[in-house]
């Protein structure tokens, strides 16, 4: 039996959830971010990170390389779209959404734990929008004529999916009267087995926290969403978030 440490907080693990129940395959859980699961997901990635997946002795981290692995050893009902061109584009859009559009979403929303009042760095929320508008209207040209951004469900789709659901909740989403076939992908993926489930494992986490969800003391940062902080000119207010130490690095 595979055992998966995800989260339903982090985006990269619940692609991998997803991935696996759309493949079918018996897997067990362990919420690695709960205080009970915590020992045991540092036991098997001294980052203290999700997702991992562990299958008898084999531990495999980093979400591109849970899915890759999955495909080559399950690789019934595929996720990587058969022909060439449209497996490059499906991992093409994957990287983007595990790097840039992570980073962005990430950051305007403060972990998603969102902004002590009047802490959010001012022109934060206008360089989101600014570097998702792009990327918008590269999604709304690849749906044309297309249920799926490269033929069927596929790996694009799962990988996209968990961060535009967060994108509906901040003040950086998409405009369904400018984005119109983004916004059908988007009913289309909340539709389907995998994404239904998804977002209904989601809305209980975040109601089995209630009230009680707050902001921690740190946030931890990685590389792309320092990078992109970085790069829009919001290094000073990061410098004093470090002085202040709110600022967690990963272990290893």
């Amino acid at each position: 039996m595979l055992t998966l440490f995800d989260n339903a907080f982090s985006p990269f693990a619940r692609k991998v959830r997803m991935v696996l129940e759309h493949k079918r395959i018996p897997f067990e859980v362990v919420d690695g971010l709960a205080p009970e699961g915590h020992a045991r997901l540092a036991a098997v990635n001294p980052r203290v990170e999700v997702p991992v997946l562990v299958d008898g002795d084999l531990v495999v981290v980093n979400s591109p390389h849970i899915v890759a692995y999955l495909e080559h050893r399950h690789p019934a009902r595929p996720i990587y779209p058969p022909d060439p061109a449209s497996r490059a584009a499906a991992l093409a859009w994957e990287r983007l959404a595990d790097t840039l559009v992570d980073a962005i979403i990430h950051d305007v929303s403060n972990g998603g734990f969102g902004f002590a009042p009047g802490a959010r760095p001012p022109g934060l929320l206008e360089a989101a929008r600014e570097d998702l508008a792009p990327i918008y209207a590269d999604l709304e040209r690849a749906l044309a004529a297309r249920d799926f951004l490269c033929g069927d469900l596929s790996i694009a789709d799962l990988a996209l999916f968990p961060h535009l659901t967060a994108v509906r909740f901040l003040d950086v989403a998409f405009d369904g009267a400018t984005h119109p076939r983004l916004l059908a992908w988007y009913k289309r993926l909340r539709a389907v087995e995998v994404g239904r489930a998804d977002l209904d494992r989601t809305q209980a986490f975040l109601r089995h926290l209630g009230p009680t969800l707050q902001r921690p003391a740190r946030i931890v940062w990685r590389g792309e969403r320092i990078e992109w902080l970085l790069a829009r000119g919001f290094h000073a207010w990061f410098f004093a978030e470090i002085e202040a130490g709110r600022v967690a690095w990963p272990r290893r």
